[in-house]
């Protein structure tokens, strides 16, 4: 198990300027790259059965540009989020073991994958849910359903992102657990306040009616006990490494 050697801070804040650098380069790129997909990323939202109904009216001028806009820099951030994240593994790496760099190096895709998780959930299974239920209950008024851009692509994102960042919840106890912030049994023991907290999150971010509640909290509280899950197996295995060196070290 080797260690890279200790940096300077003026090494460490070279290094760092040279990842951020990287990261801004990156993320500009990449928004060149969705402004040229966002019509067509628009286009084929457009075409998916959530938005067959729904005219998508403009009330302002700048409503279309908004939208354009707020669609390139989602996609350039999408591009971004995986490179970003190795160049912060990167920076962190020399103060990590060798089996700790080739152990952590994996929370970038599985992170990556895990965010597309809940963003695809919540788009193809909780949003068309949501606009049913709209649907229902402005049909039981006689209201006329007459939607702008602005309004259908608003409700969306705020629907899809923090459904999308819960969803890193197991990596985020995984990494905390390898630092030592959280262990199992803290985690046990928080088990009803975290419970509480999730389920006011997905009442928060659905309608309110029983069956989008249903499928958004037990999806949360199942991401919950796997995290449980993880932080232990991580827990274990970092007990098991703490008993083999205290072994060598008594030898």
């Amino acid at each position: 198990m080797t260690q890279e050697p200790e940096l300077t801070l003026v090494e460490h804040l070279t290094e760092l300027r040279k990842r951020l650098i990287i990261i801004i380069a990156t993320f500009v790129l990449s928004l060149a790259l969705g402004l040229w997909m966002a019509p067509k990323t628009l286009h084929f939202l457009k075409r998916q059965p959530t938005a067959a109904h729904v005219e998508w009216n403009v009330f302002g001028y700048t409503d279309g540009l908004m939208i354009y806009i707020k669609c390139a820099l989602i996609l350039s951030i999408l591009i971004t989020l995986p490179i970003a994240m190795h160049q912060i593994w990167l920076f962190v790496k020399p103060g990590l073991l060798e089996k700790e760099a080739k152990g952590t190096i994996y929370f970038i895709p599985i992170s990556f994958f895990l965010f597309l998780a809940g963003i695809s959930f919540s788009y193809f299974i909780l949003f068309p849910l949501m606009l049913n239920f709209m649907k229902s209950i402005n049909d039981s008024i006689g209201a006329v359903e007459t939607y702008g851009m602005q309004q259908y692509f608003t409700f969306m994102f705020n629907l899809i992102t923090p459904v999308g960042i819960v969803f890193e919840l197991p990596v985020i106890v995984l990494f905390l657990t390898k630092l030592g912030i959280v262990t199992p049994a803290l985690l046990r023991k928080m088990r009803k306040i975290s419970y509480f907290v999730l389920v006011v999150i997905g009442v928060s971010i659905t309608p309110p009616d029983f069956m989008s509640d249903f499928i958004i909290i037990i999806p949360l509280l199942l991401l919950f006990e796997i995290s449980i899950l993880v932080s232990s197996w991580s827990y274990k295995k970092q007990l098991a490494k703490r008993a083999l060196m205290d072994e060598q070290l008594e030898d």
